[in-house]
């Protein structure tokens, strides 16, 4: 074989595996977030999936829970009768939870949680016996889990799991922590954080597997706080901050354990030294961070488990945009990944639902066969030219 073509082999070579290694991502914009007749148009999502969004606009004055299913003409007013005020925070595509208060709960000072499946008539209001206020966070179809307090929990908060009913509810605090919060489930298991005498002031990651005495605290050495905001069942994500960041708040992936804690602050992104992980499909993991390189706005990001990974999404919405921020909500098996972001595009200003997918790349093994392929032709030409 001719030297001069090793190196040249050899760097094919590498690219190729690069090539297969790394992961590509385009976005799309799917629909401006058109409130429904009779609503200010400042309305504001607040979470999606699979092309879902949830948030809330005003009404008469009154701010009401909205969902969107897929277009923009969809919009949903979920505001039950007998509530004045809902919001929606969070959905996994068929449910929407949030909360809620009017005469129904006994007014402004008892709003309760609140469970939809993209109407106001299917409401169901969750807030259990011996619970004054409560709120659910998330949902993935069969569980929602949130907080509440009231006489049962000496009116300290306490993290709260839910399978659709209010007379369902298991109360996940656990014993020594003074309040809790459950911020995220994929039905087998809840995360949040807790805070007990021991953290201070502050509040700890906590991982549950469906009652108050399975609580893993997940806070990592050199942390003063954590938070766990989603899981698939292997990884869990959230964000924290203490000396071991510099006190920056820095996005976070763990596997069960506080000693297994990644620093997912994005290491290739220096302008952005803020961030937050908001969930993962086991591979990936999508958030947002901000930082004197974005002009303090949030961009939608995503990792592959390590700092180094990290993606700016927002420079992957289309071109023909103006885009200020933008949040990464929601990703799938498949690495499809559900936001929202903020800017003008196509003649409307406003927030827009937006979907980055994953880009095929060549496999390793055909991308070292294009090489090698290449490689030969080059050689075959060279012999030609010096004989």
């Amino acid at each position: 074989m001719n030297r001069n073509i090793i190196p040249l082999l050899v760097a094919l070579t590498f690219a190729a595996a690069s090539m297969a290694r790394g992961q590509a991502y385009t976005g799309v914009v799917l629909y401006p977030m058109t409130p429904p007749s009779g609503f200010n148009l400042n309305v504001r999502p607040t979470d999606a999936a699979g092309g879902n969004v949830v948030g809330f606009g005003e009404n008469a004055g009154n701010i009401h829970a909205l969902f969107w299913s897929g277009t923009a003409a969809s919009a949903v007013d979920l505001n039950p009768s007998g509530f004045t005020y809902s919001d929606a925070g969070y959905t996994d595509g068929a449910q929407q939870v949030g909360e809620g208060w009017g005469s129904a709960t006994g007014g402004y000072d008892s709003y309760h949680a609140l469970l939809w499946s993209g109407t106001a008539a299917s409401s169901v209001d969750l807030n259990p016996g011996g619970f004054t206020q409560s709120q659910a966070f998330a949902t993935n179809g069969a569980q929602q889990v949130g907080y509440g307090f009231g006489s049962a929990t000496s009116q300290n908060g306490h993290a709260l799991l839910w399978t659709g009913t209010a007379a369902s509810a298991v109360d996940l605090n656990p014993a020594g922590f003074s309040d809790s919060s459950a911020d995220g489930t994929c039905g087998t298991q809840q995360v949040g954080s807790g805070g007990a005498p021991s953290t201070g002031a502050y509040g700890h990651a906590l991982l549950w597997t469906g009652t108050a005495a399975s609580a893993v605290d997940l806070n990592p050495v050199g942390f003063i706080d954590s938070v766990a905001e989603g899981t698939n069942g292997t990884q869990q994500v959230g964000s924290g901050f203490g000396s071991a960041t510099g006190d920056n708040t820095v996005a976070l992936l763990w596997t069960g354990t506080a000693a297994s804690a990644v620093n997912l602050g994005p290491t290739k992104l220096p302008q952005i030294t803020s961030s937050f992980a908001y969930a993962t499909n086991g591979t990936h993991q999508v958030g947002y961070g901000y930082g004197s390189g974005t002009g303090g706005n949030d961009h939608a990001l995503l990792w592959s488990g390590t700092a180094a990974s990290a993606i700016d999404l927002q420079t992957l919405l289309p071109t023909a945009g103006t885009w200020e921020t933008s949040d990464a909500n929601s990703i799938d098996a498949s690495g499809d990944i559900f936001g929202y972001a903020d800017g003008t595009y196509d003649n409307y200003t406003g927030e827009f639902a937006v979907e980055w997918s994953p880009v095929s790349v060549p496999e390793p093994a055909s991308s070292l066969l294009l090489a090698l392929g290449a490689g030969g032709l080059l050689m075959h030409r060279r012999r030609k030219q010096v004989v």
